[in-house]
């Protein structure tokens, strides 16, 4: 009802009860007659406005009591469904939680197994090793030798003990895209550190290890870590891959590559975020058999990179049918490849063609370039030149160290490098 509706009605019923008196007087009716005319018909108006709106105001919370039944109908409902929603949620996580605990497990498992057949092929490798005479031969007598040789001798025990106490450090480099320098991939180096926590580089113990059977034991674990990192990114950003390097001497290895296919065909939904990098030296003198085993990973969707580039000159057919998928190239060698033919760049080895052309020429063999090692902003400015899309260097970010809480995520099962490793005995002259 309006706000002056009240008022209307009262003047209207007035007017009727006034018309109604004055009809009555002029119809010869005395004034009191016509006076009790006009109050009569007042009374019967205002009764029945009286029962009008009684009437209106009874319907209206009629209607206001209906609303609030729906209203509270709606709202029950809305709170059945959000609570079914909120179980059903709960029972995916519940499920979610059982199947990565599920999944862990048989990782887990998958890795104790691999370390069970591990040790004992070791094993009977170990035997024919204390077996062995047990004589070390100075070569032609040479004092200086067998200083060398306990030199050695001793940088052995040394990387047994590290791989023994899981004192292996994971560090990772970015590799970013050009121009924006996001980062789209890691690359993965492993570092020893010997009892007293002094780091030894790669190139310090690597010739060693290799001539002792070692190498496969930190492939191993590099590899392990690298999936449980890439794991961990992929949470994050499923673009991210890591490249992990890996050895001739693991390819071949009779006893550790079949148990790493094996652990690699569990995991190959990682196959588009592992990339598995090599040599160059080390790809162009592989045999037959790597050659085999790195077709083997290749079928599971693994892809390989070759670094350490001493001549872009590539076979790019060889490559391709490699599933060879990144070469990395040095900043300053790729640099150095440049002159000028009628005042346009080019390369010395394809005078031909534009040298802004070259990243293409291998794109059309599926493969991308990485300048490597890039130093400063002019090595940057003349590599966008040439159009190269990614690069990786010290000017985007150093090699750090995996966190150690991170790191201890990554921790494989309990005895997994000490089971893998011969024991401590004299060496073989």
């Amino acid at each position: 009802m309006g706000k002056f509706t009240p008022a209307i009605l009262v003047l209207t019923y007035i007017l009727v009860g006034g018309s109604l008196a004055a009809m009555v007087w002029k119809g010869g009716s005395d004034q009191g007659t016509a006076i009790a005319v006009l109050a009569g018909t007042l009374g019967i108006c205002l009764a029945f406005h009286a029962y009008a709106s009684q009437q209106l105001a009874e319907r209206r919370i009629i209607r206001e009591v209906e609303n609030v039944r729906d209203a509270h109908r709606l709202m029950v409902d809305a709170i059945d469904s959000t609570q079914k929603d909120m179980l059903e949620l709960a029972d995916r996580v519940q499920n979610q939680r059982t199947s990565r605990s599920e999944e862990l497990t048989s990782e887990v498992k998958m890795l104790e197994d691999l370390v069970m057949k591990l040790g004992e092929s070791i094993e009977d490798r170990l035997n024919d090793w204390q077996s062995a005479p047990a004589t070390v031969v100075p070569l032609r007598g040479s004092p200086a030798m067998n200083a060398k040789e306990a030199q050695a001798l001793a940088l052995i025990e040394t990387i047994r003990e590290a791989l023994i106490a899981n004192r292996v450090d994971l560090y990772l480099q970015p590799v970013v895209s050009l121009p924006q320098r996001k980062t789209i991939f890691y690359e993965s180096f492993s570092r020893l550190r010997d009892a007293s926590g002094r780091v030894l580089m790669p190139a310090e113990y690597l010739t060693v290890a290799d001539a002792e059977g070692l190498v496969p034991s930190i492939d191993n674990l590099l590899l392990f870590r690298c999936v449980q990192i890439v794991r961990r990114l992929a949470k994050q950003d499923r673009r991210i891959g890591i490249f992990c390097n890996i050895s001739l001497t693991s390819l071949r290895d009779e006893t550790f590559f079949p148990q790493f296919l094996e652990f690699l065909n569990e995991n190959r939904d990682l196959a588009g975020s592992l990339i598995f990098e090599l040599g160059q030296d080390a790809f162009a003198t592989r045999g037959s058999v790597e050659a085999r085993n790195m077709a083997k990973l290749a079928d599971l969707g693994f892809r390989f990179s070759l670094d350490k580039v001493t001549s872009i000159d590539f076979d790019l057919q060889d490559l391709h049918r490699s599933d060879v998928r990144y070469v990395k190239i040095g900043a300053s060698l790729l640099l150095e490849q440049l002159l000028e033919v009628e005042g346009k760049p080019a390369m010395k080895f394809l005078k031909d063609i534009h040298a802004g052309d070259y990243a293409g020429l291998l794109a059309r063999y599926g493969i991308e370039v990485i300048a490597e090692k890039v130093e400063s902003e002019k090595q940057v400015v003349d590599i966008l030149d040439i159009e190269i899309g990614y690069a990786q260097g010290h000017l985007f970010g150093e090699p750090r160290a995996i966190k150690e809480q991170v790191l201890a995520e990554t921790d494989p099962p309990a005895g997994f490098i000490k089971s893998t490793l011969p024991q401590q005995g004299r060496r073989r002259a």
